[in-house]
């Protein structure tokens, strides 16, 4: 193979991708058999399974058991807004992860005490095994699963307080502004970093995605006086949302 010159089964993937991309294979429509993209292209049988597994890694295929691949509905992106501290007293948690008053959906979310491992134990300048209380939520909007979010708060901090279980008692749903200044811990900065990666089997089965699936990952951070006091992962479907960031210029 000469220098710069693509695999075989990158070649027969970008053809095929070609295909899909300006419609001649439609949403629905069944890709050509492994036979048929050996006859096709001239290549080997290898080479056209390679092809088929780029195009499902991708996203752009799905196996469908017993049938064969088809070609997968391309969703339009919607966009998921995010603008710094989160909205007023009284905001929802869909509302505080969600800034764009547009958009409405419910949550269901479940707390429970756990040992901090090393990476969270990093971003929260704990030690690691440090008691945290991890929340994990489920975002929907018209019953679809759009985002997946889960927390994590020192118990050091939050421990034996009104505030320690994030969506129960007098301040639950109300957000880690609202709810670290209920004792007196003041928020005043939050950062967020985005990144992307494959999602995790666990993660695609409730949004509804398939192996090989890209989602983008928000890891968001709060603190107060430099100190963290609530670290999270939100996790979104990079095939069907964008992350648009709304930031005022002081």
């Amino acid at each position: 193979m000469a220098f710069g010159e693509q695999p075989a089964y990158l070649r027969v993937a970008s053809d095929l991708r070609r295909k899909i991309v300006e419609g001649l294979l439609p949403p629905h429509t069944r890709l050509p058999s492994q036979a048929r993209i050996r006859e096709e292209y001239g290549v080997s049988d290898t080479v056209a399974l390679e092809a088929r597994k780029v195009l499902m890694a991708e996203g752009l295929v799905e196996g469908r058991s017993g049938s064969g691949t088809y070609v997968r509905e391309r969703p339009t992106p919607r966009r998921i807004a995010r603008s710094g501290f989160r909205p007023a007293s009284g905001a929802n948690p869909f509302r505080q992860e969600q800034a764009s008053p547009e958009m409405r959906g419910t949550w269901e979310s479940s707390s429970a005490q756990t040992e901090a491992s090393p990476a969270v134990a990093e971003r929260l300048r704990i030690e690691p095994g440090d008691r945290v209380m991890c929340t994990k939520y489920v975002f929907r909007t018209a019953g679809e699963a759009m985002m997946l979010s889960t927390s994590w708060e020192p118990l050091a901090l939050t421990g034996r307080t009104p505030v320690m279980l994030p969506e129960e008692g007098p301040l639950g749903g109300m957000g880690v502004v609202e709810r670290m200044r209920a004792i007196d811990v003041i928020v005043d900065n939050v950062t967020e970093e985005v990144g992307a990666r494959p999602g995790l089997a666990e993660e695609l089965h409730t949004l509804g995605g398939v192996p090989g699936h890209v989602v983008l990952v928000v890891q968001r951070t709060f603190y107060a006086s430099g100190r963290p006091v609530e670290t999270a992962d939100v996790v979104i479907p990079a095939d069907r949302y964008r992350v648009a960031y709304h930031l005022s210029v002081r």
